[in-house]
């Protein structure tokens, strides 16, 4: 059965379709399993492509992101998906204050703790930094999807 998996920022057009377009192509390349989306708590930028700046950090490294769109989280993604990652404690309020049941609640995890476990790190909000924040960001992300997908396909 597909690992469903969403990955939650602010605005979704930096950090979490960072991750999600990561994931997307480290899952086809793996031939994995996996259903992945992202979504921002605010509603600032639905229906947008990805910040450009973050488009051009990632097509620099082979990933493609300006196929993705923004859209809001919203208390459906609970049941549509197993795992939601979120890239600050902001965002972990947010998503928080929408889950209904204990189990929902179990569901929301900080993205890099697949990478620092336990540590409730955030991915810093590139947004209103420079080019070298984004590619910041962009390798730690990298890092963490990894980290990811050896614990969410290869460990047991």
């Amino acid at each position: 059965m597909a690992k469903r998996i969403l990955l939650v920022c602010l605005g979704n057009i930096c950090r979490s379709p960072l991750a999600d377009g990561l994931l997307l192509r480290k899952i086809k390349e793996q031939n994995l399993d996996a259903i992945v989306d992202s979504a921002g708590t605010a509603n600032y930028h639905i229906g947008k492509a990805p910040d450009a700046r973050m488009i051009r950090t990632a097509a620099k490294h082979g990933t493609a992101l300006d196929f993705l769109r923004a859209r809001q989280f919203t208390s459906k993604d609970f049941q549509n998906f197993d795992h939601i990652l979120v890239m600050d404690q902001s965002n972990k309020r947010n998503v928080l204050k929408l889950a209904q049941t204990q189990d929902d609640e179990k569901k929301v995890e900080f993205f890099l703790d697949y990478l620092y476990p336990h540590q409730q790190l955030e991915v810093p909000d590139p947004y209103y930094g420079t080019s070298e924040d984004f590619e910041a960001v962009y390798q730690l992300v990298d890092q963490a999807t990894d980290a990811l997908i050896q614990k969410l396909f290869h460990e047991h």
